[in-house]
């Protein structure tokens, strides 16, 4: 029987799986490395249970089981998917489903609940079909995934909307909060874009600078002390800082980049990645067992310490609520330690944690 970890580890409560490399669509800024055609190495679907088994494992040493969310590529073209999700929420664990909403229909939505899922994420990346449909590739793609939100709605299924947010969409922020309430979704999670896979080189154009995503993150603040419907900022960490520096809440749980302390991401092949964002290998679930993994890759104990951070956000005071994103470190200097390049917070020198 595994022990408790000791009070040095973190509790592990996101693990996004890429469930299949396939997807139906070629996104502008997908962080996929790979392409259809390495769908041969999914996991097949007793490794895949193998996985649940380890993650479900993993929760039970800790008062927290984690939430498990099925991710690509896209997940409904994977065959087994609801299999696997009533095998993974018989374990005990949280099931969600990441998708961009084009294949979504009435009977797969009702599937999808009756397997055990208790959300849903869709895509959109624009309030509008022209915004969303350039980034994603493919016309029509917008009404689609509208209509599969129509479909996740009308079977009682929750879903939240996720937005990754480039200079090509920023200026409809305002519009896609106005549409999800009007789609009745619980939340939305804004992604900032990290220059990885697809990604890095549509990045170059459309990441917004460091300035640009301060004051957005600033306008999101305003948005979520509205309390109109949740937000969640993700690859986006100094949004701690900004919300602590406009109304200090010493009650906030949240932290900001949460790679390998909080989150781990496995890959269709079952590589144990820091984060989705992060192409450091710590590991494969079909050689390591995942608590093992969690427990002692080096990668993983060297991201935990905050101490180890260098630059301005090795001595910056909140560095243990923020962190800096570490996969955009890496991109911009190939040391994930290094000073997040999209924050434009100068710490002082005796700053003081919040």
């Amino acid at each position: 029987m595994m022990t408790p970890y000791p009070d040095r580890m973190r509790t592990l409560r996101l693990l996004f799986w890429e469930s299949t490399i396939r997807c139906n669509l070629s996104c502008a800024h997908c962080r996929r490395m790979e392409a259809d055609e390495a769908a041969g190495s999914d996991l097949t679907t007793a490794q895949a249970m193998q996985l649940i088994e380890q993650l479900a494992q993993v929760g039970r040493t800790q008062d927290f089981m984690p939430i498990l969310v099925f991710s690509g590529g896209e997940p409904l073209c994977r065959g087994d998917v609801f299999e696997l999700i009533e095998g993974a929420a018989a374990r005990g664990l949280t099931c969600a489903l990441a998708t961009n909403g084009t294949l979504m229909d009435k009977p797969l939505a009702a599937r999808i609940k009756a397997a055990g899922a208790h959300r849903v994420s869709v895509s959109l990346d624009g309030a509008t079909s022209d915004i969303h449909n350039k980034l994603r590739k493919l016309e029509g793609s917008f009404e689609a995934a509208v209509n599969g939100i129509a479909c996740l709605r009308e079977c009682g299924l929750p879903f939240q909307i996720n937005m990754t947010v480039t200079r090509h969409n920023v200026h409809q922020l305002d519009a896609v909060f106005v549409l999800a309430r009007e789609l009745g979704a619980v939340a939305v999670h804004l992604f900032m874009l990290v220059p990885v896979g697809c990604g890095e080189s549509f990045a170059e154009e459309e990441m917004l600078s460091a300035d640009e995503y301060e004051q957005l993150l600033k306008r999101v603040a305003e948005k979520e002390r509205a309390a109109e419907i949740e937000i969640k900022v993700t690859c986006g960490p100094h949004y701690e800082r900004i919300i602590r520096q406009e109304k200090p809440q010493p009650k906030r749980m949240s932290k900001g980049c949460l790679a390998g302390s909080g989150v781990l991401f496995v890959g269709h092949s079952g590589d144990v990645f820091p984060c989705g964002y992060l192409p450091i290998c710590c590991g494969n679930i079909l050689q390591t067992p995942l608590a093992k993994i969690w427990a002692d890759s080096p990668d993983l104990a060297r991201m935990r310490d905050t101490q180890q951070l260098k630059g301005k956000c090795g001595i910056c005071g909140y560095r243990a609520v923020c962190g800096g994103c570490r996969a955009r470190a890496f991109a911009a200097a190939g040391d994930y330690m290094e000073a997040e390049p999209m924050c434009i917070y100068a710490p002082p020198r005796k700053d003081s944690d919040d």
